[in-house]
């Protein structure tokens, strides 16, 4: 599968489509995105035109409308690509975990960085991490973000890790060539 080189400004509104879509199952407004995104809705709506002739956005008609990610839009942000789980390197305690693969980093309330947590997905078991454990996550293969947290809670059925978020780095943005 090819990657789709997506500028700063547009992954920025394709995640934030994702999130918002994920939170409400439905279609999401240009201005609930240009809210989140601190920019006008007309330039989310030219974004969106490229996002579209992307294949990674569909728009849905009506006043329920707005925009929809498509299944590769979740592919472009690598939030579910499920291939390169065990290129998301996960470190417990400074310990690189080799069985662990993250499936999914869902970062619950970005926007409150005073109480941001961050839910871990992984493939395997969690039975190892205790609260109060240091976890390092990435970094990630496309965004090459990493996130740093100590373990607030587990859901153990489905595997996954409740961070609180005490750091998050993603380097600057370098042009891949």
């Amino acid at each position: 599968m090819s990657s789709i080189e997506l500028t700063p400004s547009q992954k920025n509104i394709l995640q934030e489509l994702v999130n918002l879509f994920r939170d409400t199952e439905s279609a999401v407004k240009g201005e609930e995105i240009a809210d989140r995104v601190n920019r006008n809705p007309g330039t989310i709506r030219n974004q969106m035109q490229s996002l579209k002739a992307l294949q990674l956005v569909e728009g849905v008609p009506g006043p329920k409308g707005g925009y929809k990610p498509t299944a590769n839009a979740y592919d472009a942000l690598q939030i579910q690509d499920m291939e390169h789980a065990a290129d998301v390197p996960l470190f417990h305690e400074g310990e690189l975990v080799e069985q662990a693969n993250v499936a999914e980093i869902n970062l619950t309330s970005v926007h409150h960085p005073e109480n941001c947590r961050a839910e871990i997905h992984l493939q395997g078991s969690i039975a190892s991490f205790d609260e109060g454990d240091t976890v390092t996550v990435g970094p990630t293969p496309l965004s090459k973000l990493q996130v740093i947290g100590r373990v607030d809670g587990k859901d153990d059925t489905n595997n996954i890790l409740i961070l609180v978020i005490e750091d998050m780095v993603a380097p600057a943005e370098t042009p891949e060539h």
